[in-house]
């Protein structure tokens, strides 16, 4: 495997007995070592299926996964010591206390006391002054943190986190975008599954979209954000116009009083040049706005096809 991929998946499938169509069906991808990797997906797209087989809690029917150049198949303990799984579910005994939930994790994973460093995960992740506190008291915010730390236990350098920001107010979502940024500038590859577009847009260096099993898009973010061509101006008069004029009239898509919104393709004409028409029509400007499409508008466009 490059070493340049943190994760290569050739031609996996996953068939469920009882189910006519694959979870999973064919797919190829490759994780950049040092990345922020979005998966996307509607409800039942196969986001999970693919989660699980990378952590070693599915087996897969067909087709290859090597993470960190170690292939599932032939060393199965290795490749799940190569990641840590962050679930969507708070999943900790509420009467342990934060350094005792990383130290029975690490455990499970054959951590030996020696090698433990569980105080300082908890201090990567703001939570060394409550290494002793019972879970339950712990905020909605800080449990978060702390199922990042339990999956950092054993060191992985690929990190998967399942739905972080579920149910999260917009205060705590942005905390933990920071927290997610920092992990990555620290040389860890984040793969993470999210239904806030607005979330992987802010986060992601790449995207994949899946839908029914398959994979539809897998590419950088800037490649994926320039795939559909229109973009919009709004546009404030400096005074009502009745009749806009020919030359722009064919790229309205809202007229009412002074305001006036345009659509139109980025490939055939620019910004400057449809500022240039209205101008010369002796109609002057008196604000003005531009909107890109944002990656939701993407999304919905893809998983239509």
């Amino acid at each position: 495997m490059p070493k340049k991929n943190a994760i290569e998946v050739h031609n996996l499938t996953k068939k469920y007995k009882g189910k006519a169509e694959p979870a999973l069906n064919n797919i190829s991808m490759h994780i950049p070592y040092g990345s922020i990797f979005g998966l996307l997906g509607p409800n039942g797209a196969g986001k999970s299926s693919f989660i699980n087989i990378l952590g070693g809690l599915t087996l897969k029917s067909e087709g290859e996964v090597r993470i960190c150049g170690i292939d599932i198949d032939i060393d199965p303990k290795s490749a799940r010591g190569a990641i840590g799984v962050v679930p969507q579910e708070i999943n900790i005994d509420p009467f342990f206390s934060p350094i005792e939930v990383l130290d029975f994790q690490a455990g499970l994973y054959g951590v030996t006391q020696s090698k433990m460093n569980n105080l300082e995960i908890l201090k990567k992740v703001n939570l060394d002054e409550k290494a002793d506190a019972y879970s339950r008291s712990l905020s909605g915010g800080m449990k978060r943190r702390l199922m990042v730390a339990k999956a950092m236990v054993h060191n992985p350098p690929v990190l998967v986190l399942d739905e972080p920001t579920a149910g999260v107010d917009v205060e705590l979502r942005k905390k933990l975008w920071l927290f997610i940024k920092t992990l990555n500038k620290k040389g860890v590859t984040i793969i993470l599954t999210t239904h806030y577009l607005e979330e992987a847009q802010s986060l992601c260096d790449y995207i994949a979209i899946i839908n029914n099993g398959k994979l539809i898009k897998c590419e950088s973010k800037n490649t994926l954000m320039s795939i559909i061509d229109e973009k919009e101006i709004n546009i404030k008069l400096s005074k009502n116009v009745k009749i806009l004029p020919k030359s722009i009239e064919k790229y309205v898509k809202e007229h009412s009083n002074n305001m006036v919104t345009l659509k139109y393709d980025r490939n055939k004409i620019n910004t400057g040049k449809i500022i240039q028409l209205i101008l010369k029509s002796k109609i002057n400007i008196e604000e003005l706005s531009t909107k890109d499409p944002d990656l939701e508008e993407i999304f919905l466009e893809l998983i239509k096809t």
